[in-house]
């Protein structure tokens, strides 16, 4: 089955903008990719991320779980899996504080945002992080504000 940002936008009641072709089918890749601001790394190329001795795994609804809000209640990040194909946690750490969870999946998933339109993930385990920029002036880095 195709899926298309409408049938992501449908299934997750998330409203897409204009500016957006709904009929495009949702490549899906198995490597990094990035989102706005926000980060999918697979766990074979993280090594600083831990989990928490007591950390809640979840499965994905249809209509999917929020991984983030952009600042001051932006567009959210949405993770949208078939049911039974995901489950979710936020129970991790890592020395940086990116870390916001992990996912793992047994079939593709996508991940939706009304701005930035769909991608899809392979199925495997990810890693889920804020992304980061060097400020300029050399003031150290800052996270990506999407």
């Amino acid at each position: 089955m195709t899926v298309t940002l409408a049938s992501l936008s449908q299934q997750t009641g998330l409203a897409v903008l204009d500016h957006l072709d709904r009929s495009v089918s949702i490549p899906v890749v198995d490597g990094i990719q990035a989102q706005g601001d926000l980060i999918v790394v697979p766990m074979a190329e993280v090594s600083s991320l831990s989990f928490w001795p007591k950390a809640e795994w979840t499965d994905v609804p249809p209509e999917g779980v929020e991984l983030l809000r952009g600042v001051a209640g932006g567009n959210p990040h949405t993770l949208v899996a078939d049911p039974g194909t995901c489950r979710w946690t936020r129970g991790v750490s890592e020395p940086g504080g990116l870390a916001i969870g992990v996912f793992e999946a047994s079939a593709p998933v996508y991940l939706l945002h009304p701005e930035h339109g769909a991608s899809g993930c392979a199925p495997g385990r990810y890693a889920v992080r804020r992304q980061r920029e060097y400020a300029a002036g050399g003031w150290g880095s800052r996270l990506v504000v999407d």
